[in-house]
């Protein structure tokens, strides 16, 4: 199983946390990874160098996802090199929390581009390539924000959720030409994403997961890969969590 040999696959947010631990993934099994980071050339060139095993079967793209012409641009390189992609895990995600009554339109609008729209931009192109080949997978990655929510999360809370929308609907667009679409939804994740919990919120949380410790970036990436493979052909529009129990 899961084996991606000749496989190209693009995952956004690969140079850290998540993003990382599913780009190793896929290279240990075989496949071409074209990640994508936002705006931090220093840990994208350490991760390269890490990645230097690999010979020629990562590359490393600095994108906005955010911006439809960025987005537009690397999927025209991509397409001119690569003709088409087999696999899109939309990572990508930023948190900006703060209470509703407090929240600013600009925090609001951050998350959602780059969480939502920015998962938007991705499929619709990613969809566009895989159905030339008449086959795909599509991974986004959610949170139990979506459907627990939490105090201060109302941006991020809403993106999730919209991403879980955007699943549900799109893998019934693409389920014929043998595209699926589905999500993997971490709970706790041993993260810099969460470093910034005080040791007082990191110890009631805790709490709240029934396996009582955080999870760890491998496990989450062994649920994508599982999507991923040729395997899950009938698994589509749904959500798997990685949580815990929570």
């Amino acid at each position: 199983m899961q084996n991606f040999n000749e496989q190209k696959v693009v995952v956004t947010g690969a140079s850290r946390g998540i993003g990382k631990a599913i780009t190793l993934a896929f290279l240990e099994q075989g496949a071409t990874v074209i990640g994508i980071y936002g705006g931090n050339k220093e840990a994208a060139d350490k991760f390269l160098d890490e990645c230097s095993r690999f010979d020629n079967q990562l590359q490393l793209h600095q994108c906005d996802i955010s911006d439809p012409q960025q987005v537009e641009t690397f999927f025209t390189q991509l397409e001119e090199e690569f003709d088409t992609i087999d696999v899109l895990v939309n990572n990508a995600g930023i948190r900006r929390d703060k209470l509703l009554a407090m929240m600013d339109e600009e925090t609001w609008q951050q998350v959602i581009d780059i969480n939502l729209t920015g998962t938007f931009l991705m499929c619709r192109k990613a969809v566009l390539l895989m159905l030339k080949q008449k086959y795909g997978r599509i991974i986004n990655i959610t949170s139990p924000v979506a459907n627990l929510g939490f105090a201060g999360q109302t941006n991020y809370g809403a993106s999730k959720a919209g991403q879980i929308g955007l699943t549900r609907s799109l893998c019934k667009e693409t389920a014929r030409k043998k595209i699926t679409v589905n999500c993997v939804s971490p709970g706790f994740i041993e993260t810099e994403l969460i470093a910034d919990l005080s040791p007082e919120q990191v110890k009631e949380y805790k709490k709240k997961v029934p396996m009582r410790r955080f999870g760890k970036v491998e496990e989450v990436a062994a649920a994508v890969l599982f999507l991923a493979s040729k395997e899950a052909a009938y698994v589509t529009g749904t959500v798997l969590d990685v949580n815990g129990g929570l």
